[in-house]
Order: structure tokens, then sequence, then C-alpha cells
């Protein structure tokens, strides 16, 4: 599963543990280990639930949001009802002013006619490339997303797979693990991080904690986006062909849209050269992963650190038997502190809302 085209792990293959490292949440207790959604910690009166602003929600909650936010809110959940979905959404139309989309399932403009009185689509996602964004734009309909909730631990994961390609840590983890250290010798050496020209497509939030992170590593700094930002001493690409072209390594980090699909296409990776790393935190399609796959393989490229794919679950198997390519099952925004932050921004968006306050994380566009 994935949420906002992100995977979401199964309640029973992901713990939450209490956070003894940061302060309750405002709002609601420190939630304790993951438990199934049908096992609520505690069920509100149904007469009092009745009262509650009802949020439309698309699929099962993990069972730590769903405990946190049930007591406030009366989920309208479409799977536990014996009607056909499209009749469901018909029997409550008239009441759905918001809509809780927390996984892959597309929120588009046939969902969106079904619910003619929906004010807000909330999703716990940083990417909204699930939501039909221009459709909602054109019904007065609000969007927001996680904000900055994953900024920190995708930066992180994106630092992470850089030096894991360039120092080849995993290939050497498997190369002592099959007992070949004493039989072949030392393995080959990796690569010095320091003094990169690192390139980063899209200096959003993500791509700008990248920056700082890599900037303390002396690494020299260049970016592609769509405008130039001021603010910013970074040299500044207008076109992602020439950014590769002086680049050692190139950081993806934008968002997914019809203009930035493929944005990373064979004369890209051509520019970026024999030596050049590519790491993709940012969506899969991103990347034409058939000319990648051909790039590594012609050893046009140098290597690559994966967190998304193209067609995920699905992963090309050429890239299994690659030594200098570190692969990820879409888990770079997925640590306990980061699902905390999360269902803060998502609590905070639906009380903001329904109390007629500013949201917290709309998105601008």
């Amino acid at each position: 599963m994935r949420l906002s085209g992100l995977p979401i792990p199964e309640p029973s293959k992901f713990s939450l543990p209490v956070l003894k490292t940061r302060q309750p949440l405002r709002r609601f207790a420190p939630a304790p280990a993951m438990m199934s959604v049908e096992k609520p910690a505690a069920e509100t009166p149904a007469v009092e639930r009745e009262h509650l602003p009802p949020v439309l929600l698309l699929r099962p909650l993990l069972s730590h949001f769903h405990d946190a936010l049930a007591p406030k809110f009366r989920f309208l959940k479409p799977w536990e009802s014996p009607l056909p979905r499209d009749e469901f959404l018909a029997a409550h139309a008239g009441d759905v002013r918001a809509l809780l989309c927390v996984g892959p399932f597309p929120v588009d403009a046939g969902l969106l006619a079904c619910l003619p009185k929906l004010e807000l689509v909330v999703t716990g996602s940083a990417g909204v490339n699930h939501i039909d964004v221009a459709e909602c734009r054109r019904r007065g309909i609000a969007v927001t997303n996680a904000g900055n909730a994953f900024t920190d631990d995708v930066a992180d994961y994106a630092v992470a797979l850089l030096i894991d390609v360039l120092r080849q840590i995993s290939a050497a983890d498997r190369y002592v693990r099959r007992g070949l250290w004493p039989i072949q010798g030392d393995y080959p050496l990796g690569r010095k991080l320091g003094g990169k020209r690192v390139g980063i497509v899209g200096l959003g939030s993500i791509g700008s904690a990248v920056a700082k992170r890599l900037e303390a590593f002396g690494c020299t700094i260049l970016y592609y986006s769509r405008s130039r930002k001021p603010s910013i001493s970074y040299k500044f690409f207008s076109n992602v062909t020439n950014l590769a072209a002086e680049s050692d390594v190139l950081v993806i980090a934008c968002a997914l849209t019809t203009e930035t699909y493929h944005i990373i296409n064979k004369e890209v990776m051509q520019a970026l050269g024999r030596d050049g790393i590519i790491i993709n935190v940012g969506r899969g399609a991103l990347v034409d992963e058939n000319e990648l796959v051909k790039c590594l393989m012609e050893e046009e490229i140098g290597g690559a650190g994966l967190d998304v794919f193209e067609n995920e679950p699905a992963v090309p198997q050429e890239l299994f038997h690659m030594d200098n390519v570190v692969l990820s099952h879409h888990r770079a925004v997925f640590t306990p502190e980061s699902f905390h932050g999360v269902l803060e921004v998502v609590l905070g968006n639906l009380e903001a809302f329904f109390s007629n306050r500013p949201l917290l994380t709309p998105i601008s566009e």
C-alpha cells in the first residue's frame, strides 16, 4: 500500500512505539504499538458519534491514525457497508464536506462528481499526484498535504542512499556475509562524498533539506526548479540536462506532475556521464526507468540509489544484480517520528476546517 502514492506498512508488519524523545502530542496521548483497526482502543458512544463531524474515508486507516482521530470525527467507511460504493456515496453525498485520503486511492473527477458538498480533501502524504488538483480547484475544494512532516526523514534517507552508493556499503556487506573477504581479499574502494557537485532537481522543502546536509559534507550544490529562488545562493539551472552536465550526482526530489514525468530521461543520464549517480526519493515516474536500467547495464552512468519505482511494487530484476545500485521499498518517509508528525498535521487540518480556521498545510498549486 501507499500513502499518496506512498506505501503504508501493514499494521502486522510495523509497530509504532511510544516515543520517549518527544513531548506527547498536544491534542492526544502518545500512541501505543499498532493494533488492528477492527480493535479500537475505545469506542465513542453511538449517540455522541452521530454528532461528530462526518469525514469520508476511502480505505481503512492504520490503527494509530484511527484511534487518535475517531473520538473527534465520524468516519464514513464504504467498505463496511453492504451497499456498492457508488450507492454508499450517493446515500451520504449531502453530508460529506471532508474526505481523508491516506493511501494511493485516486481522488479523480469521477469521485468528486459523486460528492457535490465536498469542500476539503486531506491527504497524509507530501505528494498529491493521486489527486486531481485541477478539478478540486475548479470545484472550489481545498486540498491539504503532509506539509513538512516527512522532510527531515526523507532528506536523511537521500543522503544515506548517496553515501551507500559511493562507499558501496551494502555491496561490501554482502561481500563479507558471503565469506568472500578471506578468499578474494579486500573489496574494491568506494568514492568520497566530499567535494562532489550535487544537482538537486526540485528545491522545495525536501530538496533544501538535502542541500543543507550535503553542504556540511563539503559538496557544491546546484539546482533545477521551475524558477530561480532569489534568496538562494546555489547555482540555478532552468534545464535539467544542463544541470546534469555540471553535476556528479543528481538528487531527485520534485513533485510528480505531467510536466515532470520522466524528467530524468536518456539525454539527462548521458549528460550526467559515466561516473554520475542518480538518487531518487521523489516518485518513480520522475525517472525513465527503462532508460535508467539500460544506462546502468551499459555503464553510461555510475550508479543509483532508488527508494521509488515506476510501477511499484514491481522493480526491474536487472537492478538486483548490480552492486552499484542501492534499492529500498519506498520507505524514506517512514519513521515513528514522521508518523506522529503527519498525524498531527492531518488532525490539525481537519480541526481547522470544521472550526472555520485557516488550514495548516493547504497546497498552493
